[in-house]
């Protein structure tokens, strides 16, 4: 069986910001080169590439993995900006950029490298784990959380959600959103919100592994 052909995206680089799939992403699209990328995107399949930048730059390097995001909501505002939800589909690996003339990047990836469909439940123990370090980590951080809420979330969901909203830095959220399974991932968030909870200086410190 021959292998699947690249697919062309426009892509948004945003670090800090990961989408799996399954998941939705909100944003607030100000730039005008990301107006015009949503404009474009409306107009054709309505998907987008979210993807990590390595470093602050005008032009920065990518990390290699992202995830596509199907626009499922958007409200256009008066003054041309946009506010979106992104539905995740499927990651995908960054093959190259090409020179396309759009002031927005664009990049073809290869989507074959990802069984991205619905996973297994996680084993009891390691969803109490999940659960259990959450609430520590969300104590340790003063957060409100309604934890019966929580509680009702499927495995998935509530992984991702940490995933997503805790202050991790964009490396450790890189490692996240590339784990192959959500065991492995429900495994390597325990351990983050682990790390930056017992680290000198607490939760409150911003202190993540690098």
């Amino acid at each position: 069986m021959s292998k699947p052909a690249p697919v062309r995206l426009p892509i948004f680089p945003l670090a800090g910001a990961i989408l799996f799939p399954r998941a939705q992403l909100p944003l607030h699209i100000f730039e005008e080169r990301y107006r015009e990328m949503i404009r474009d995107a409306l107009a054709g399949k309505a998907q987008i590439g979210m993807i990590q930048p390595t470093e602050h730059s005008d032009h920065p390097s990518l990390y290699r993995i992202g995830c596509i995001g199907e626009i499922v909501g958007v409200e256009e505002l008066d003054d041309g900006r946009f506010n979106v939800v992104l539905q995740g589909s499927s990651r995908f690996r960054l093959i190259a950029e090409p020179d396309v003339g759009t002031s927005y990047r664009q990049a073809d990836v290869d989507l074959a490298g990802f069984n991205d469909e619905d996973p297994a439940p996680l084993a009891s123990v390691v969803r109490a784990d999940v659960e259990r370090e959450a609430r520590r980590f969300g104590d340790a951080l003063g957060l409100m959380v309604d934890w019966e809420a929580v509680g009702r979330l499927d495995d998935e969901m509530l992984v991702n959600a940490i995933a997503q909203v805790a202050p991790f830095d964009p490396g450790a959220k890189q490692a996240l959103l590339e784990a192959l399974t959500l065991a492995d991932r429900a495994d390597l968030v325990v351990q983050l919100m682990q790390f930056q909870r017992l680290s000198p200086g607490g939760a409150d410190a911003g202190q993540t592994l690098q």
